[in-house]
């Protein structure tokens, strides 16, 4: 077993007794919101209002939304809409900024945001999942390890394929940084001479 799988193992436990998260998703009622849907599955938030909303998915805290902060809120650029056309994806996060956009300039506001907030609007549902928009990491904890594990799960009970694959994904991190390594230890990477200055015995 890797040292890097043994880490990650060692440290989830408190990484979720710790509370990154507000802890469990809150129950919701089945006519919920794309918004509070978002809230409660991807943050476990459900005490939140307009302005929160605004600054947890103003990513660069420019005051802004730009195309691909709605892009990411919306989850788009998830493995869960790997197979969604970047057009697609893009006419998703347009429509959704024209929504709100008052003045036209392509970008949505703070005032802005306000003004549709208060009209009584709420972001839609573009079908596109719940928008999951953390890393690997975060959404590994948030959507399997807290609803499967807690800091008392041993390494044995870690068998599901969620577990499996997200183990996978470290191993083979650690491979590729351990050959990485390992090549800027040689004085010459004989891999990076082009053929054509290979010396023909």
């Amino acid at each position: 077993m890797s040292r890097l799988l043994l880490l990650g193992l060692a440290l989830a436990g408190p990484v979720v007794a710790h509370g990154g998260h507000a802890g469990q998703a809150p129950i919701l009622a089945d006519d919920a919101d794309w918004m509070t849907k978002h809230m409660a599955e991807e943050h476990h938030i459900d005490g939140w209002d307009a302005k929160s909303f605004f600054a947890l998915h103003d990513y660069n805290s420019d005051g802004l939304w730009q195309i691909d902060e709605v892009i990411r809120t919306y989850g788009l650029m998830d493995e869960s809409n790997k197979d969604m056309p970047q057009d697609k994806k893009l006419a998703i996060a347009r429509e959704v900024i024209e929504l709100i956009d008052s003045n036209g300039d392509g970008v949505v506001s703070r005032e802005e945001w306000d003004h549709y907030i208060e009209a009584g609007e709420t972001l839609p549902d573009m079908d596109t999942g719940p928008g999951h928009h953390g890393d690997d990491e975060y959404e590994y904890e948030i959507h399997h390890w807290e609803k499967y594990h807690d800091e008392n799960t041993k390494l044995e009970d870690l068998t599901h394929p969620e577990d499996i694959e997200h183990f996978k994904k470290h191993e083979e991190m650690e491979e590729e940084e351990e050959r990485i390594a390992n090549m800027e230890k040689m004085a010459i990477v004989e891999a990076n001479i082009p053929s054509k200055f290979m010396r023909r015995w």
